[in-house]
């Protein structure tokens, strides 16, 4: 009874094991497609998160994705590869049905590109099967997976029947069926993606209709005076021509441009327009706009102030440097940030609050107890586990340098397995937290702890105890 408890306690720790490890490596899709450095694997885990009807995906990580087996036209072997094991990472971690289908046809056609780029690479195709290959693809090109299905039953009926027939052709068949499949199937995932997005554009857009038609029937049921040359009035509702009405505030010469003595070359070109027929046709445009259902939306990209480049630049500098030293063996990036509820800071009027640029790895590895030592061995070495954390978070325009920046630990109710890291410091940083596993810290040197704040850079590096039980 004892085993067995200790069995299910196990399940369950590794099963939550996995859970953390699969929401760090969907984080780490998010950053990197944010950040215009998205790796293959991060196109195909955003357009499996898609695909799902309950994920509300971030409007920054919309982005334009094809087919997802589409993914490895033009990548190298060597790229190919890498996404191989990315795969096969997810297919490990995963437990939901429909997600691990999509796993499991991508890995499908993965390994058939991969055969094929390594074939490519050592000059082993020949040249005669080339046709057939193509003849085979242009036959099941554009066949649903039920179709497939079909073929494939009556491919394996022939193969083993009485008749003669040419077995190695239909074998390769019966191979390029398994691919087809795999792509049947992630269209038809690619299907649902679509029409999510299609709904998702549609909703937005009459949110931002119904909001343009509100601001254009206010603009238009108003009586704003527009003014001719001649010093006369009209109203933008009828048009008709009404008698001057005294002003309220005496003119000035500053409430007009200085006329122009002489006009450039260009200017002369511009057409000449009536202000009473652009008057016209601003208005249709106006009626037009609200018969449309539908309102583009245009975002116009923000230019950052020059102290910001400034800025910018500096924490580059210090993140590049940081990111240049090699990894360790079992050492990750740890760039996850939690988010805070919003604060407001006693010096944002007189500073604009901004986050600080970090650059974070944790440290993770095996632990041989008592009870992994019983079960495991170092060809079947137990699931690894987070032993530690290095936090570098740059701080190069903190406005008083002589207060370092600090951490604490927050706790929440309900929630033993982990804590919030939460980094505080002066203007103009806002503060930056990170959630990391709750054990107890090791605080030796010698144990690899570390906590300093110099030429701008805080640097905190810990990690846990470790406990050794005797029988």
């Amino acid at each position: 009874m004892q085993r067995e408890a200790e069995n299910a306690t196990l399940g369950d720790w590794a099963s939550k094991e996995d859970e953390f490890h699969l929401e760090q490596a969907k984080k780490r899709a998010e950053i990197r497609i944010k950040e215009s450095r998205a790796k293959p694997i991060d196109i195909l885990a955003i357009n499996l998160r898609l695909a799902d009807e309950s994920d509300e995906v971030d409007e920054a990580l919309e982005i334009d994705v094809d087919e997802p087996y589409t993914i490895f036209e033009n990548l190298t072997l060597q790229e190919v590869e890498e996404l191989h094991q990315d795969i096969q990472k997810y297919l490990s971690l995963e437990k939901n049905p429909n997600n691990l289908d999509f796993w499991r046809a991508m890995i499908v056609v993965c390994e058939d590109k991969l055969s094929e780029l390594q074939e490519d690479e050592k000059n082993v195709a020949a040249n005669v099967i080339a046709p057939v290959k193509d003849e085979i693809n242009n036959m099941m090109a554009g066949k649903t997976y039920e179709q497939l299905n079909k073929l494939q039953i009556q491919i394996q009926n022939k193969l083993s029947g009485n008749e003669p027939v040419e077995v190695e052709f239909w074998e390769q068949q019966l191979k390029a069926l398994t691919v087809w499949k795999a792509k049947a199937k992630l269209k038809a995932m690619h299907e649902i993606v679509l029409r999510k997005r299609l709904e998702q554009l549609r909703k937005k857009q009459r949110q931002e209709a119904i909001k343009v038609q509100e601001e254009l029937e206010s603009a238009l049921a108003s009586h704003n005076i527009y003014h001719d040359y001649t010093g006369q009035e009209y109203s933008t509702e009828d048009d008709v021509v009404k008698t001057p009405e005294p002003m309220v505030e005496e003119y000035d010469r500053s409430m007009s441009p200085r006329p122009i003595e002489r006009l450039s070359r260009e200017d002369k070109q511009y057409e000449i327009i009536d202000p009473k027929e652009d008057l016209k046709k601003l208005k249709e445009r106006r009626r037009e706009v609200l018969r449309n259902q539908f309102i583009p939306m245009k975002v116009q990209p923000k230019k950052p102030a020059p102290e910001d480049e400034e800025e910018s630049m500096v924490s580059k500098v210090l993140y590049e440097r940081e990111a240049a030293k090699d990894l360790d063996e079992d050492e990750a990036i740890f760039n996850i940030e939690e988010e805070l509820a919003k604060t407001t800071y006693l010096w944002q009027d007189k500073y604009r609050p901004r986050k600080p640029r970090y650059f974070n790895r944790v440290h993770t590895g095996y632990e041989w107890n008592k009870y992994n030592q019983t079960h495991y061995d170092s060809d079947n070495p137990p699931p690894k586990v987070v032993q530690g954390y290095k936090f570098n978070i740059f701080y190069p325009d903190l406005i008083d340098k002589t207060k370092a920046p600090t951490y604490k630990i927050e706790r929440e109710s309900g929630n033993s397995d982990t804590v919030l890291i939460r980094f505080i410091a002066g203007p103009p940083y806002e503060d930056i937290a990170f959630r990391i596993v709750n054990r107890e810290w090791e605080y030796s040197h010698k144990k690899g702890f570390k906590s300093s704040f110099d030429r701008g850079v805080l640097q905190l590096h810990f990690h846990f105890k470790r406990h050794y039980y005797r029988r």
